[in-house]
């Protein structure tokens, strides 16, 4: 895969975004609000389907290598923990929503975003489950049932992911048409 320049420089924010967005979080009554999922759905929002799941390997190759950009750090280490198909499911996200935003072929709406965001969602919440329950129960070996992995590894979190893919379907509604031309023209 060839990139250009302007490629490399926005797949390199995208990284840079998402990394600082694991390491801000805002306390809440039940689940911390990172703007590491925002900074996922933007991704592939504004960079499409190849440049916004590639920032996303970026990222997870960094982390991987040894560099801190994980929400608790990173090592190769990072492959046996129960939040790592997160990071999975993150590429994949970032695909799907790229993907989905780039067949409205500029009729995007605030619904038609909201909804790719929420599939983006379903799916990092779903690889992101079944990683952490394969890992628990046959790696780490704490016990774990498939309806407590779903609870804590995705239900509570979905008033706080579903904000922020409300947040960024307003904002990519309103940026989107004019960050593609700036892109395309650059």
């Amino acid at each position: 895969m060839k990139l250009t320049t302007k490629e490399i420089t926005l797949v390199s924010l995208f990284t840079a975004l998402i990394t600082i967005g694991s390491k801000i979080t805002i306390p809440s009554p039940t689940v911390p609000f990172t703007l590491q999922w925002m900074f996922v759905a933007l991704s592939g929002m504004l960079l499409g389907a190849r440049l916004g799941s590639l920032s996303m390997v970026v990222y997870v190759v960094l982390g991987l290598i040894g560099l801190p950009v994980f929400a608790k750090g990173g090592g190769i280490g990072y492959i046996v923990s129960p939040t790592f198909g997160y990071l999975v499911g993150f590429i994949v996200a970032a695909y799907i929503i790229g993907k989905a935003v780039e067949s409205m072929k500029g009729n995007i709406t605030f619904f038609s975003v909201l909804l790719s965001m929420s599939l983006g969602l379903a799916v990092v919440y779903t690889i992101g489950v079944a990683y952490m329950y394969l890992i628990l129960n046959f790696y780490i070996g704490k016990s774990i049932t498939l309806a407590k992995a779903i609870w804590t590894g995705a239900l509570i979190f979905i008033p706080t992911d579903m904000f922020s893919a409300v947040l960024c379907s307003l904002l990519g509604v309103r940026i989107a048409r004019q960050v593609r031309e700036i892109i395309d023209k650059v």
